[in-house]
């Protein structure tokens, strides 16, 4: 590995503080406080990286591997490529959309998956406070309660499907981390899910405020909820944030965990298959005694 100045080759051996001296430059080319301007994964190496004037650093391409990996390790201690800011944003605007038109899903790549997600939590919402109403026949309670279950199934597979994503941003622009890196109870695709459940929230508590029928009791009652959800809301998304930089830096393991609901799946539920062996059997009988 040489650094080359005005007064020629040199070897560094052992001085990599000259190489971190180019990271700042480097994180300042790639990222900034509102997320990546650069992906990452551009950062193409080896080439020759401006250290100033007179200064510059080549290196045996043997290396490139390990250096890129060092110096994606140093940026994305600074920033990771997921802006949760727009996560958030996302869901709020959703929700509030919504509410007045036919739910749509413009985004691309992770954000698609997430809005996707989104969607099954604000469907099942609804239908959870349809549930219950004292006013609702036995037909429609019976109806909402599959509806529920359909939901809430497709938001734990669309849970999978955010957590597949990010795996797919930590191949292409993260550092790989080793086997034995420790992994987090919590993937993020699930701190996704209950931010979005977070965000219904919130939208449906601000609505209160806007009631003309309800006291003032009722009112600071709603506002201390709020201010709760809020806190719970930024603690939620620092946390992810934490977790983020940890995975993309290589500290953490990323992985989907599979939910397998057993419920809903004729063939694991032991009420659906006994259900369907008892019916087959009467229908058996039946056709017997007929003939």
């Amino acid at each position: 590995m040489l650094v080359h100045d005005n007064n020629g080759l040199k070897g560094v051996g052992c001085r990599w503080p000259r190489i971190y001296q180019i990271l700042p430059s480097l994180a300042g080319n790639c990222c900034n406080n509102t997320g990546p301007k650069t992906p990452l994964s551009t950062v193409k190496l080896p080439l020759k990286i401006s250290m100033g004037e007179n200064t510059r650093l080549a290196y045996n391409p043997s290396v490139a591997n390990a250096l890129t990996r060092m110096l994606r390790t140093r940026v994305l201690k600074m920033s990771q490529p997921i802006n949760l800011d727009e996560v958030l944003q996302l869901q709020a605007d959703t929700v509030a959309r919504w509410h007045d038109e036919d739910i749509d899903n413009p985004y691309t790549g992770l954000q698609s998956a997430i809005c996707t997600q989104h969607s099954f939590n604000f469907q099942l919402w609804h239908e959870e406070d349809i549930a219950r109403s004292p006013d609702v026949s036995d037909a429609e309670i019976a109806r909402v309660k599959r509806s529920i279950d359909r939901f809430n199934q497709q938001r734990n597979d669309w849970i999978e499907k955010v957590d597949d994503e990010i795996i797919e941003v930590v191949l292409s622009q993260g550092t790989p981390a080793a086997d034995d890196a420790p992994l987090n109870t919590e993937t993020p695709g699930s701190t996704i899910d209950r931010l979005s459940i977070m965000s219904l929230r919130i939208y449906h508590l601000q609505e209160q405020l806007d009631r003309d029928d309800v006291s003032q009791e009722h009112f600071d009652s709603v506002n201390r909820k709020l201010a709760v959800c809020k806190l719970q809301q930024s603690d939620l998304k620092q946390s992810l944030n934490e977790l983020l930089l940890d995975i993309f830096s290589g500290k953490k393991r990323h992985r989907t965990y599979r939910q397998f609901k057993m419920y809903n799946d004729p063939a694991l539920n032991p009420y659906l298959y006994n259900g369907k062996q008892a019916a087959n059997s009467s229908g058996q009988s039946f056709a017997k005694s007929k003939g």
